[in-house]
């Protein structure tokens, strides 16, 4: 899929931010939901510019509340199952998640590649929900990945469609290189948004990850606004630099069909 970002990282408090009870232990939190395996108290004090003695006793009580696990007996620790939870309660709080999972899922089905679903939140373009294809590869993207909105189709329905939500910075500050075929200059990016308006679709060939590529169409809810973009992501293989037709029609009629349900609300 578009990729996601790399193992993150939580910055030091500064004295600008606090350096408070609060803010320490939702930096905690934050830094074990982005780690893929459990983290040692010494790591988890390092990245966050703590002792080790802080961080234990904020860890004991994010433990007690559920937020927080052990993992082992070797003084290790990993994000929640009620993260999970709360992840999940807080899913369906875009209401286009639960109107579009039947068509994310039979869109998987239908094409055989992987479905998501996108929107721009806090700035940010975030992966709202996602079905696995049935293709050998399986990609490690997940509810809550943050993609690049200039090097991915999703991004590029927003841009199209959705430019009042994409912070004004993404045409003034340098575009991040995701592959040597992710478009940077901003001259360039506009020609393929304005590219996406006239088809009504985007793709993003090798420009996240090399050999893979991404068909989307955008989805709006009952006043005309883009609510979220729908994809499908899959082997360059499979889904060519110019998709086919059928590919194309089966991204675009799932988005239309869940912008009616929006729209209506049937």
């Amino acid at each position: 899929m578009n990729a996601p970002r790399p193992l993150h990282t939580v910055e030091p408090a500064s004295a600008s931010r606090g350096t408070s009870t609060l803010d320490l232990g939702l930096r905690i939190v934050e830094f074990l939901a982005h780690q893929e395996g459990a983290a040692p108290l010494s790591m988890i004090a390092a990245n966050l510019s703590a002792s080790k003695a802080t961080v234990h006793r904020h860890l004991q009580t994010l433990v007690r509340h559920g937020f927080v696990r052990r993992a082992g007996e070797k003084g290790s620790y990993q994000a929640g199952m009620k993260l999970l939870v709360l992840g999940e309660a807080s899913r369906r709080t875009f209401g286009v998640v639960p109107t579009a999972r039947d068509e994310l899922t039979e869109l998987g089905r239908v094409t055989g590649q992987a479905a998501s679903v996108a929107a721009i939140v806090d700035g940010e373009l975030v992966v709202l929900d996602m079905v696995q294809g049935h293709s050998v590869v399986e990609f490690g993207t997940r509810p809550g990945t943050r993609l690049g909105i200039h090097a991915s189709a999703l991004g590029k329905i927003w841009l199209a469609f959705g430019a009042q939500a994409v912070p004004e910075r993404l045409w003034t500050e340098p575009l991040k290189p995701w592959t040597s075929s992710t478009i940077t200059d901003h001259a360039t990016l506009k020609r393929a948004v304005n590219l996406t308006k006239t088809k009504g679709w985007a793709i993003a060939p090798n420009e996240t990850i090399i050999g893979i590529n991404t068909i989307a169409a955008p989805i709006f809810n009952h006043r005309s606004e883009l609510v979220a973009a729908l994809g499908i992501t899959g082997s360059i293989q499979f889904i060519e630099p110019t998709p086919k037709p059928d590919l194309v029609s089966a991204v675009v009629a799932a988005a239309d069909r869940i912008t009616r349900r929006l729209k209506t609300g049937n």
